[in-house]
C-alpha cells in the first residue's frame, strides 16, 4: 500500500469521502469492494476476475467465458487494484495476485440508494411525509371537520406511527442495498429483484 499515512499510534487516517468516491464511481471497483467485505480473507486476483465477471455479464462463475475473465482480470491487475491499493482501500500485491482488505476496506460504508422509475426515493418519502405533517397540524389548528374527529394526541401519535415506522424500513432497505451484504452486489440484487 503507497500513500496509506499512518498516526504515530499506528492507527490509519481515515480516507476522504471525496476520495472514496472518486475511487468507488467506477462499478467494477464495487464489485471488488464488495467481494472483499464478504469475505476477510485474502483472495486470489484470478478467483477474484471470475467472480467479478459473473457479476458482470450476469452469469454463474462456471458459465464465464475464458475472454470474459481475461478482460475483467487484465483491468483489475492494471488499472483499479493499483488505484484500490494507492488509495489504501485493499492492498495489491502484483507479484503474487494477492488482494487484502485493510482497516479501510471494513470502514467505508458505501450505500448505494437505487431508485426505479416506479418507487420513490426515501429523501422524496421523508418530504411527503413531513408536508403531510404540516398540512395536518394547519388543519387542527384551523378545527377543519372531519378532522377534528380524533383528538390532536391521537393524530400526533398516528404520525409518530407512520414516521417511526418509515424509518425501520428504510433501514431494512438500506441494509440491503451496502456493499458487502448479500451474495450480490447491491445493483445486481435490485435487478434480480425486479
Amino acid at each position: 500500500m503507497s500513500t496509506d499515512s499512518e498516526g504515530g499510534d499506528g492507527a490509519t487516517d481515515p480516507l476522504p469521502k471525496g476520495e472514496i468516491f472518486e475511487v468507488l464511481r467506477n462499478q467494477r471497483r464495487r464489485y471488488v469492494l464488495h467481494y472483499l467485505k464478504q469475505d476477510d480473507r485474502p483472495v486470489e486476483l484470478g478467483d477474484l476476475a471470475q467472480q467479478v465477471a459473473a457479476w458482470e455479464y450476469e452469469t454463474t462463475l462456471e458459465d464465464v467465458t475464458p475472454e470474459q475473465r481475461k478482460r475483467v482480470y487484465t483491468t483489475l491487475q492494471q488499472t483499479h487494484l493499483p488505484r484500490m491499493d494507492e488509495a489504501g482501500i485493499l492492498t495489491f500485491d502484483s507479484d503474487d495476485g494477492v488482494i487484502a482488505g485493510t482497516d479501510r476496506t471494513r470502514d467505508i460504508s458505501v450505500y448505494l440508494e437505487i431508485v426505479p422509475s416506479h418507487e420513490f426515493a426515501w429523501r422524496e418519502l421523508y418530504l411527503s411525509l413531513g408536508a403531510i405533517s404540516c398540512a395536518l397540524v394547519a388543519a387542527l389548528w384551523l378545527e377543519i371537520y372531519p378532522l377534528t374527529l380524533l383528538s390532536a394526541l391521537t393524530w400526533t401519535g398516528i404520525v409518530a406511527v407512520t414516521i417511526t415506522a418509515t424509518a425501520v424500513a428504510h433501514i431494512y432497505h438500506e441494509r440491503h442495498m451496502r456493499l458487502g451484504h448479500g451474495e450480490q452486489p447491491p445493483e445486481l440484487s435490485f435487478r434480480t429483484d425486479d
